[in-house]
């Protein structure tokens, strides 16, 4: 009984988990740099709503933000980059919204409803703004070639498929090009008339319906 008290002392107590580590407060210099690139995006996305993207120029931007020319190439090298700064915006809210509701506890097929009807809403509280955006995005950026919302997609699906809820025949990458092409294509289609010629939360509904017929592993 002794030998085992003995044996018992030397034991090394379990680590207790490590909390995650929080994000540094930014300094002062990085929170005016944020500051002044927020400027700048409000400043931009406005022009281009009250007069449309290809007629809005960097100086125009420059003057509503009232900051140097220069400053507007130190955040953004090219006009185009306010176009991918509006969807890394958007997804990113999109991603907190469903964080807060611990979206990842849910089967992946409500989770991809859940994000798809969060951007379609998105899109409809901010008609205006979508449709002058999202068509110049089309046009002059690289909204079909960016893999962004494919990617962000792919991981949904690609979670589903080691939970067992995902045919293991169905390739991740493939479910998320296509859910993501789905998504453009419906908003395209949603933007180019006024008013909406249909609503947009239930036609991509619908359409992850289809889609969800061929990934699911039951129905």
């Amino acid at each position: 009984m002794q030998r085992c008290a003995v044996l018992e002392s030397m034991k090394i107590p379990e680590a207790e988990a490590a909390p995650p580590p929080e994000a540094p407060v930014p300094g002062r210099r990085e929170r005016k740099r944020r500051q002044v690139r927020d400027q700048l995006y409000e400043a931009a996305v406005a022009l281009f709503v009250s007069q449309g993207y290809e007629a809005t120029t960097m100086d125009q931007i420059a003057d509503a933000a009232d900051v140097a020319r220069a400053t507007v190439f130190n955040h953004f090298s090219q006009k185009v980059g306010f176009l991918e700064e509006w969807g890394v915006r958007r997804r990113a809210r999109v991603a907190a919204i469903l964080g807060q509701e611990h979206s990842e506890d849910l089967p992946v097929g409500e989770r991809l409803r859940r994000y798809l009807r969060e951007m379609a809403e998105l899109n409809v509280t901010s008609r205006a703004e979508t449709t002058v955006l999202m068509d110049a995005s089309a046009r002059f950026g690289r909204l079909l070639q960016d893999p962004s919302l494919e990617i962000e997609l792919t991981k949904i699906v690609d979670e589903g498929r080691r939970h067992g809820e995902i045919r293991r025949s169905v390739g991740s990458d493939q479910a998320g090009a296509l859910l993501a092409a789905c998504y453009f294509s419906s908003v395209l289609r949603w933007i180019r008339e006024e008013p909406p010629p249909f609503d947009l939360p239930r036609s991509l509904d619908s359409a992850l319906d289809i889609v969800l017929r061929g990934l699911l592993t039951s129905g």
